[in-house]
């Protein structure tokens, strides 16, 4: 487990620089989520370290495999100084702490929601899991292991979740891209959807 952490970190900073800050949050019954905050000039990036320390198991399954299966790391950026984001930092956690928890696998389409604002006022309660492989490479592992992917986040209105339930990801996606949206305003409305 540590060993796969530190892999992880090593990853994050020559991705994303030194972090500024870092704090770790202990859920009962789960091992422990810190979340790390990196600055670059006025985006302000938070990535998980410790989702990965254990693969992701199938509910289904009957017995999880502790070596195989997909491991992941959130990432959300934000542009700074627009609104409290840094309150994200629980919220961060309990996300990342919910394959341990609920027994899910997080991959890309998939929605997460914490059930309030991810920050004060912020009108986001939920995400959406992206594609990872863009700001932060994937991680190969030694073999049997999964890569441990780094799975950008991107905050939902309400009703940009209740929409993407009934289209799919890709057309929320798709919808943002056509109206110009962007996903780093932590103010930002909800994109037209009718």
């Amino acid at each position: 487990m540590g060993e796969v952490l530190a892999l992880v970190e090593a990853r994050l900073r020559t991705a994303l620089g030194e972090p500024d800050a870092r704090a770790a949050v202990t859920f009962l019954g789960t091992d422990r989520i810190e979340v790390l905050r990196f600055v670059d000039g006025d985006l302000v990036r938070y990535a998980t370290l410790g989702m990965s320390a254990q693969p992701m198991a199938d509910p289904t399954a009957a017995l999880a495999d502790p070596v195989k299966g997909p491991r992941a790391e959130l990432v959300l950026t934000v542009r700074g100084g627009l609104a409290d984001t840094d309150k994200v930092l629980r919220p961060l956690a309990v996300l990342a702490a919910t394959p341990q928890v609920e027994g899910v696998i997080v991959a890309p389409g998939a929605s997460l929601d914490v059930g309030e604002p991810l920050w004060p006022a912020a009108p986001f309660s939920s995400v959406l899991v992206a594609e990872s492989g863009g700001l932060v490479e994937d991680l190969e592992l030694d073999a049997p292991m999964d890569p441990v992917r780094f799975l950008p986040l991107l905050p939902m209105t309400s009703n940009e979740a209740a929409w993407k339930r009934v289209h799919g990801a890709q057309a929320l996606e798709e919808r943002w891209l056509a109206r110009g949206t962007d996903l780093r305003d932590p103010l930002r409305r909800s994109v037209q959807l009718d």
